[in-house]
């Protein structure tokens, strides 16, 4: 299993920019087709989807990542070119490194000597890439669930290859993610001199209160292994930058990071109550980039303690934070959903990096899983 960091490094010489793939499916589709894998290529829009799978009956096994990556940012911040894989003391050095081309050369290595062992492996194992992680996450995971739900398909087990650890390999396990909600409010006003401030409507005076009350706002605690709700405003803009005039609108971004305990639908409800409590003269737009999901106790995450302990040197702390990933849109479809992967200190950085060790270690672990949900179930 040791080609894990040629086809790392082949990955990351294709600038694949969300939601460009450049080629990076079509490898890897190839390299899973001679090893006896059905290919399905999914397509919609500008993105490109690959779903490949080996076997059948049984419980469905799925590995989910993606081959789009973020920009690289001023190329002349970083000390080598983002897209020319380098390795300096023992560390990978490129754009997708640790986010996450490192995860799905991994699954790929891991996936051929799983079926190299197991040729007969009762159920059905498949791996999922979309170029649209990083981008939209519209025509991605989202469309390819959808078509999934369609006809029927099912998933029990989800491994998503995110980024999660934190300083060593395996040292933390993600069982589930907050939900995530983005509103754009635009608050209307009446443009005017700020010496006649009778004949002008400010819309930002007007706004002040809401959104105090709904930054303030305490929004319950925690559920489970979740953080509390919370609500953040990103964005504000008003006016021309002139010191005389009121301005006629003013434009709010802001979202909210939410646990089970609240749906997209009452949030929005709730913020939407307090814009009326205030009189304020509003319209809003929401965005639902998926809702919360969380995986109990049972089968998946016993496997991942027992496997990633093993990597780790002791039992991996068990969370929820961070920001979203693909697995929410494949959570819904009833499956039990984790993420796994390498150390996040670099990613969406200048000078993203994976240690080498621990790439080169990712294989064993990701096949170390697979064969405790599907290959310990009376193969040889």
């Amino acid at each position: 299993m040791n080609d894990v960091l040629d086809l790392t490094c082949e990955l990351i010489r294709r600038p694949s920019v969300t939601p460009d793939d450049a080629g990076c499916q079509s490898l890897i589709a190839e390299r899973l087709r001679r090893v006896g894998f059905d290919i399905e290529h999914l397509r919609f829009g500008e993105v490109d989807n690959l779903w490949a799978t080996h076997g059948e009956d049984g419980p469905v096994l799925m590995l989910l990542g993606h081959t789009d990556v973020v920009p690289p940012g001023p190329l002349e911040a970083w000390t080598s070119d983002p897209f020319k894989p380098e390795i300096r003391d023992g560390v990978l050095y490129g754009r997708g490194a640790a986010d996450m081309k490192g995860s799905v050369a991994a699954f790929v290595v891991a996936l051929e000597a799983f079926v190299a062992r197991h040729p007969d492996h009762p159920g059905k194992l498949g791996l999922l890439l979309t170029s649209d992680e990083e981008g939209d996450a519209i025509d991605g995971v989202r469309k390819v669930a959808e078509v999934f739900r369609q006809r029927g398909e099912r998933i029990d087990w989800c491994i998503t290859g995110e980024p999660s650890s934190k300083a060593v390999l395996g040292d933390l396990l993600r069982v589930g993610r907050r939900g995530s909600l983005s509103a754009r409010l635009t608050v209307n006003g009446v443009q005017g001199h700020v010496a006649y401030p009778d004949k002008a409507k400010n819309p930002i005076h007007h706004a002040l209160p809401a959104l105090t009350e709904l930054a303030a706002r305490e929004w319950g605690g925690g559920y489970e292994s979740f953080p509390p709700t919370s609500l953040q405003i990103t964005d504000t803009h008003a006016g021309q930058h002139a010191n005389n005039v009121i301005p006629g609108r003013l434009e709010v971004l802001f979202n909210l990071r939410y646990n089970p305990h609240w749906n997209a639908a009452r949030l929005e409800a709730e913020c939407e109550a307090v814009l009326r409590k205030h009189g304020v003269d509003y319209t809003i737009h929401w965005h639902r980039s998926g809702e919360p999901f969380y995986t109990p106790e049972g089968e998946l995450r016993d496997a991942a303690r027992e496997v990633l302990a093993r990597f780790a040197g002791n039992t991996p702390e068990e969370s929820t934070g961070g920001g979203t990933s693909d697995a929410r849109f494949i959570a819904p479809l009833g499956a039990q959903c984790i993420e796994v992967g390498p150390v996040n200190a670099s990613i969406h950085k200048v000078d993203e990096n994976v240690r080498v060790a621990d790439l080169e270690a990712l294989p064993a672990l990701y096949l170390g899983l697979i064969e405790r949900l599907l290959g310990a179930r009376g193969t040889t």
